[in-house]
């Protein structure tokens, strides 16, 4: 992703904690698991990541913990949402609500003091489930994340499940600052041009990555389970004047080159 061009990376509990565990995503997974994984990403890439930290995994003091792991892991930001902590939903669940708006707020409230006092670097993002809540509504989603914005001075909102465009629009309406929205109950996902032409200059694009991965890999496994090492050797031969990257540790990092340069300072060997 950072060697084609992307700005910046998101971890999720789902696609990518969830990969590495082998958990749903429906609550099961640990503040530090989530930690850890999203913190190896980030340590391998120059880029921005920024971790979901779903409902904060507890109260406000659980929620100081998980930015101050964050910062330590050298992530750059995290993503909090408004569901509740028990019956937690993976986003587009059936069954999804929001806590009452107080509770999100000081939920929001806490992430932003612990980072003033560590990294005021570090972005809080407020994402908002109230459009498809079952307790809730476009009209209350739109209220909260302004308060996200306003009273809890969060850097970056984002509005999941809008119905259409015009949805779009009454939220970006409603906020200043840094605002995204998730394809939610939209046909299809919106292009670059359109993301501008809304005034939202940050496109949210969570699962290509994924999927690109396991259709790929099903459709090798199954060439190679039914053709054996033919598989492979088509596969190479097909790639040869189509390189890809592979995730090595380059030069300036803590891989082979640095080894062999090490053991030469400390022990005099070539």
């Amino acid at each position: 992703m950072e060697k084609a061009g992307c700005e910046v990376g998101f971890v999720g509990t789902g696609g990518v904690v969830g990969a590495y565990t082998g958990l749903a995503d429906v609550g099961t997974l640990t503040m530090l698991e989530c930690v850890q994984i999203a913190g190896w990403i980030a340590q391998s890439v120059k880029f921005p990541v920024i971790m979901d930290g779903d409902t904060g995994h507890g109260g406000i003091m659980a929620v100081r913990r998980m930015v101050r792991e964050c910062i330590r892991a050298g992530i750059a930001g995290v993503r909090i949402d408004d569901q509740p902590i028990e019956g937690k939903r993976r986003t587009q669940s059936a069954g999804v609500t929001v806590v009452p708006l107080d509770q999100a707020v000081a939920r929001y409230r806490a992430a932003v003091d612990m980072r003033n006092e560590i990294d005021p670097d570090f972005i809080i993002m407020a994402q908002c489930y109230a459009r498809d809540a079952d307790n809730s509504s476009l009209d209350d989603a739109i209220a909260r994340i302004k308060a996200y914005k306003e009273v809890a001075d969060v850097d970056w909102v984002q509005l999941e499940s809008p119905h259409s465009v015009e949805e779009i629009k009454a939220a970006r309406a409603a906020i200043k600052g840094p605002f995204s929205f998730m394809k939610g109950k939209l046909p299809r996902y919106l292009s670059l041009d359109e993301h501008l032409q809304l005034g939202v200059n940050i496109a949210w694009f969570p699962g290509f990555t994924h999927h690109v991965l396991w259709a790929a890999l099903w459709d090798f496994m199954n060439d190679f389970q039914s053709r054996g090492i033919a598989a492979w050797d088509d596969f190479q031969a097909k790639r040869r004047d189509n390189p890809y990257p592979e995730p090595i540790v380059g030069e300036d990092g803590e891989g082979a080159a640095m080894q062999q340069k090490l053991e030469k300072l400390y022990s005099g060997r070539d």
